[in-house]
C-alpha cells in the first residue's frame, strides 16, 4: 500500500503499533485493524487479533455503523450541487406524507430536526429491518421530541428519512445510488451493504470474564442509511482522503469543506467539550487539534474515522466488539502520533504569476476605528484580513470579479468587502458590512459613521 518515499519513519510505525496493541489488549477486543492516511494515501496499516490464524488486516470487512451517515450525507450534497434540491427545503417538498416534513434537509443532516434518537419498538440494531417496513414504522406515533431546528439531538430515524429522500428523488434504491455515485467512482470495491468475505464476525465480550458471545448481524432495512455499511480500513482510508480534498466525480472540495463545517447548535456540555455536528460529520477539538470525521457502532462492532485537515493526516480504526476501547480516542491518538513525530512539510512558497494593480492598491495597514488591521494578498489570489497583532476577527475574501470581495469564514463569512473610491479613482476606504476601514485612525477624509470631531486628536490635562 505504500511506496518507500511515503513510508513513515520506524519510530513512528512502532508508536502506532504500540497504540493499537494497547487498545486491543486493554479493550479486550477480538480483533482491531487501523490505517493511517497522509498526503491522500494510506501510509501505514496495522492489526491485532486474539485468535491464532484468524485474518485481521486492512482488507477484511467490519461493520462501520454510523460512519454510514457520512456516505448518505454525500449523496444528499450531490443532489444539492445538481440543483435538484436546496438544503433549506422542507422535507415535505420532496418527500411528502411523513408527518415530520417541516424539518429542512439541512436540519436532518445536522440532527437538528427535532426527531427522536431511536425508532419505537424493539432495539432496531439487533432486530431485522422487516419489523419496520415503512417510514411510519421507523418514526412511530411520537416522532418529534423537540421543536424543529432548536437544538442538536442525534437521530438515527432522521437519516432513514434522508435515505428515503434519496430513493424518491433518484428513483432507485439507496444501495444502488450509493454504489453508482460514490463507491464505484472512488474505487471503494470492498464497501457494501451486506458482508462480503473476508469479513469479521461481531462479538460481545463479557464485562467480567474473558469470554465471548456472538452478536447477530441483521439487515437494517429502512434504517440502512443510518448504519448498514460494511467496509475495510483500506476503503475508508480512500474515503477519508476524499473527505479532505474532494473529488469532482463525486463532490467538489468546496462541498466537502461545507460538510466539515459545524451546522447544529450543541448543548453547553458539547460546546465545553469541543464537540459539534456538521452535515453528516462530527467535529472534535482535542489537545489543540481539530478533528473531523465520524464514529460508528453496531452490536459486535466499533468504528472510527478522524481527519486533521491542517496536519493532512487521517486515521481509521475498526474493531469487532460491542464495547471495548474508546475508538474515537484511538483514532485521535494515531493522528497525533504522526502529526507530532513527522510534522507536515509545507509546500514551497511561490510568488504570484501576476497581480492586478487595483488589488495591490488595497493591501497594507487599515484601521477600523482605532484597531489596526492588515490586509494581505495571498498566493491563492485571496485577500486575508486580520488584526495587526493579537486576537480578533479574521477572514479570507474571494473576489467577485467586479471589484468587490466576499468573506469566507468567521464573523465576515458571506459579508461584502467593497473598496470605495474617490472621484479620481484612488481608494478612500473599505466598506465591510457597514464597517468603515481607513488608512488612518478615524481618517477625517473618509465618511466615518458618526463623523470625526473637527478639532482632531488632543491631549488632556
Amino acid at each position: 500500500m505504500t511506496t518507500p518515499q511515503e513510508e513513515l519513519l520506524p519510530g513512528t510505525r512502532r508508536a502506532l503499533l504500540h497504540r493499537i496493541a494497547v487498545a486491543q489488549a486493554e479493550g479486550r477486543v477480538p480483533s482491531l485493524v487501523a490505517t493511517v492516511v497522509r498526503g491522500g494515501a494510506a501510509v501505514w496499516s496495522g492489526a491485532r487479533t486474539a485468535v491464532d490464524g484468524a485474518a485481521a488486516d486492512e482488507h477484511v470487512q467490519y461493520r462501520i455503523g454510523s460512519i454510514t451517515k457520512t456516505f448518505t450525507a454525500v449523496l444528499v450534497l450531490r443532489l444539492r450541487d445538481e440543483g435538484v434540491l436546496d438544503l433549506g427545503d422542507p422535507l415535505e417538498k420532496h418527500l411528502p406524507g411523513t408527518g415530520v416534513g417541516e424539518a429542512t434537509i439541512a436540519q436532518l443532516l445536522a440532527h437538528a430536526g427535532g426527531l427522536a434518537a431511536e425508532t419505537p419498538g424493539p432495539w432496531w440494531e439487533r432486530t431485522p429491518g422487516s419489523l419496520r417496513p415503512e417510514l411510519a414504522d421507523v418514526l412511530g406515533e411520537r416522532p418529534l421530541v423537540h421543536p424543529v431546528g432548536r437544538r442538536f439531538h442525534y437521530s438515527n430515524p432522521g437519516y432513514a428519512l434522508l435515505g428515503a429522500l434519496i430513493e424518491k428523488v433518484r428513483g432507485a434504491s439507496w444501495e444502488d445510488v450509493l454504489r453508482r455515485e460514490v463507491l464505484e467512482p472512488l474505487g471503494l470495491s470492498r464497501t457494501s451493504v451486506r458482508p462480503v468475505a473476508p469479513h469479521a464476525d461481531g462479538w460481545a465480550v463479557h464485562p467480567w470474564a474473558d469470554v465471548l458471545l456472538p452478536e447477530p448481524a441483521e439487515d437494517l432495512g429502512r434504517m440502512a442509511p443510518a448504519g448498514q455499511l460494511w467496509s475495510t480500513t483500506t476503503d475508508l482510508a480512500r474515503f477519508a482522503a476524499f473527505l479532505m480534498d474532494g473529488d469532482e466525480r463525486v463532490l467538489s472540495a468546496e462541498s466537502v469543506r461545507e460538510m466539515r463545517t459545524p451546522a447544529a447548535a450543541g448543548e453547553a456540555a458539547d460546546v465545553a467539550g469541543g464537540y459539534a455536528y456538521c452535515l453528516g460529520m462530527e467535529i472534535r477539538h482535542q489537545e489543540g487539534r481539530t478533528l473531523v470525521g465520524h464514529s460508528g457502532s453496531l452490536p459486535g462492532f466499533l468504528a472510527g474515522l478522524a481527519i486533521s485537515v491542517e496536519d493532512d493526516v487521517a486515521a481509521v480504526v475498526l474493531a469487532n466488539c460491542t464495547s471495548g476501547p474508546a475508538v474515537s480516542g484511538v483514532t485521535a491518538d494515531l493522528v497525533r502520533i504522526v502529526a507530532e513525530a513527522e510534522p507536515r512539510i509545507p509546500a514551497a512558497w511561490k510568488p504570484l504569476r501576476e497581480a492586478d494593480p487595483a488589488v495591490l492598491e488595497l493591501v497594507g495597514q487599515w484601521y477600523w476605528g482605532t484597531h489596526p488591521f492588515a490586509l494581505r494578498l495571498t498566493g491563492d489570489g485571496l485577500l486575508s484580513l486580520g488584526p495587526l497583532s493579537g486576537s480578533g476577527r479574521r477572514s479570507r475574501f474571494r473576489s467577485n470579479g467586479d471589484g468587490t470581495w466576499t468573506g469566507l469564514e468567521g464573523y465576515y463569512a458571506g459579508e461584502l468587502l467593497e473598496p470605495v473610491r474617490r472621484p479620481d479613482g484612488s481608494v478612500s476606504h473599505l466598506d465591510l458590512g457597514s464597517f468603515v476601514f481607513t488608512r488612518l485612525p478615524y481618517d477625517e477624509t473618509a465618511p466615518v459613521p458618526g463623523g470625526v470631531d473637527p478639532e482632531g486628536w488632543r491631549g488632556i490635562g
